[in-house]
């Protein structure tokens, strides 16, 4: 084997080792993508219960139920609310009428089982995804995230 043959191969193995380290390190983030929908977006396309999923709207008026660590609340969008259930301590800026995201899954009989709330953390932020499914349903007149 000449030397350019064996810089040829090494080449080779070097390039197959690197395409499967990438297609090791994309299939390991496709696990963790959560996506993200809107209580209209569920209602007119429903998911299976159990799967994992972000929830994001405004906390619905009138909607908060505590009950000690256990709260329920319902998330709206202006046009379909769902029913939310959580077990723990809420962020300090989680109220009525304000922006929120909660991670977890849909349970059998449709209510949304939070392990994760995130609430907007000041006047002017709000998750891009929530803001841009707002405004599109016209219930959102703030500024465009940057």
């Amino acid at each position: 084997m000449t030397r350019r043959q064996r810089r040829l191969t090494l080449i080779g193995i070097a390039a197959v080792v690197l395409s499967v380290a990438a297609a090791l390190a994309l299939s390991a983030m496709r696990d963790s993508i959560m996506f993200f929908v809107t209580p209209s977006e569920l209602a007119a396309k429903p998911v299976e219960p159990g799967t994992r999923f972000r929830l994001g709207g405004l906390v619905e008026q009138g909607s908060i139920d505590r009950d000690g660590l256990n709260i329920r609340f319902r998330v709206t969008d202006g046009g379909a609310n769902l029913p939310v259930t959580y077990h723990g301590l809420l962020p300090d800026l989680f109220r009525e009428r304000q922006g929120v995201v909660a991670e977890g899954k849909l349970d059998a009989s449709g209510v949304f089982v939070a392990d994760k709330v995130l609430a907007k953390h000041d006047e002017r932020y709000m998750p891009r995804e929530v803001a841009d499914a707002l405004r599109k349903q016209g219930h959102w007149q703030g500024e465009a995230p940057k």
